[in-house]
């Protein structure tokens, strides 16, 4: 009965060691029950957001507990869950009885649906605000260069060239905000060769220390797609990885292509996609920002604009493409998917 529940069951001794998984759990933490048996549970976990004090708590005190939402890290692959935890008693012995529900695909859902909501919002907003201050903007650079032609001393002119460049730089920053004004312009390309061009870039001027590795699957097809829009999404996302490693001074970046199949984005069905992944082995995204990391002005770097992720997520959703996120300390995981074929 445990080996058809959808729901992962682990028990463990009190000693936090695995004496039973079931087929569930196999699937979801990609274990046999074989190598799972008599391994230590904390051993097992790489990483989780759930802080495992607590189930030292219920073995002692024999109070169940419940998360809703628990990240669940092993061999480098997350799982969502629903995580509670039992104290059951064997012929006087307490274990622990572990059930884990999966959720990633709600959760994804879920998100996706919150991210479209939340995005035609930011570009809302982000309009009117645009339209509000590109007009003084407009009015400020022209007085400054009607000023600058009656000026009679040319010395003077100096400052009223810092105030048309400093207007032309904010003119700039609210176009980046707004993003791409124009149609996209397709045409027949490789994925690899814009994944090319993105490391020929990044690599001159990468600090020493960090490199860049590439695994990609040849057999992806050509596909119709504005390859600057794509460079330029997949650039921004590579040198936040780069401005991530600078931190420690070394580190190891990522390109990996893949083909996915029967992938849902924005309710669409698709039979094949690429799926392109840029990892990195860095710090990790803060926790506090993991909600809103594609907003515009959001950054968690010093001197950042919060620009970059918000623009490529608007370059790839043109691409009827999706992206998402994964990270933890030692692992970030931007995963895009572009459509091959529906």
């Amino acid at each position: 009965m445990l080996d058809n529940m959808v729901t992962g069951i682990i028990l463990l001794d009190k000693e936090q060691v695995v004496q039973y998984v079931n087929t569930a759990t196999e699937q979801l933490l990609g274990q046999s029950k074989r190598r799972l048996a008599n391994q230590s549970f904390q051993s097992l976990i790489s990483h989780t957001t759930l802080n495992l004090e607590i189930l030292n708590e219920v073995l002692d005190h024999g109070q169940s507990f419940t998360d809703s939402e628990v990240t669940v890290v092993v061999d480098n692959k997350p799982a969502m869950v629903e995580f509670s935890a039992t104290r059951i008693l064997n012929e006087g012995e307490p274990l622990l009885l572990l059930e884990l529900k999966p959720i990633d695909q709600q959760k994804k859902i879920s998100q996706e649906v919150h991210q479209h909501v939340q995005q035609q919002a930011a570009k809302e907003l982000v309009r009117g605000l645009a339209h509000e201050i590109k007009n003084p903007l407009g009015g400020l650079r022209g007085a400054a260069q009607l000023l600058d032609r009656e000026l009679p001393d040319e010395n003077l002119k100096e400052f009223t060239n810092i105030i048309i460049e400093q207007a032309d730089r904010l003119r700039n920053l609210v176009d980046r905000l707004l993003g791409p004004q124009r149609l996209a312009e397709r045409e027949l390309r490789n994925i690899h060769s814009v994944l090319e061009k993105v490391r020929q870039l990044v690599e001159l001027e990468l600090p020493e220390g960090i490199t860049i590795e590439r695994d990609y699957d040849p057999s992806i097809p050509d596909f119709e797609m504005d390859h600057e829009q794509l460079q330029q999404a997949f650039l921004n996302i590579v040198k936040n990885a780069v401005q991530a490693l600078k931190t420690r001074g070394e580190g190891h970046i990522q390109l990996v292509t893949r083909t996915a199949h029967q992938v849902n984005i924005a309710g669409q069905r698709y039979r094949l996609v690429a799926e392109i992944k840029i990892i990195d082995d860095g710090p990790g995204i803060p926790a506090e920002l993991a909600d809103t990391l594609f907003y515009p002005m959001v950054t968690g770097r010093d001197g950042g604009t919060g620009l970059g992720l918000s623009i490529s997520q608007n370059l790839i959703n043109q691409h009827k493409g999706r992206i998402d996120c994964a990270s933890w300390p030692g692992h970030t995981e931007f995963v895009i998917h572009l459509p091959l074929r529906k």
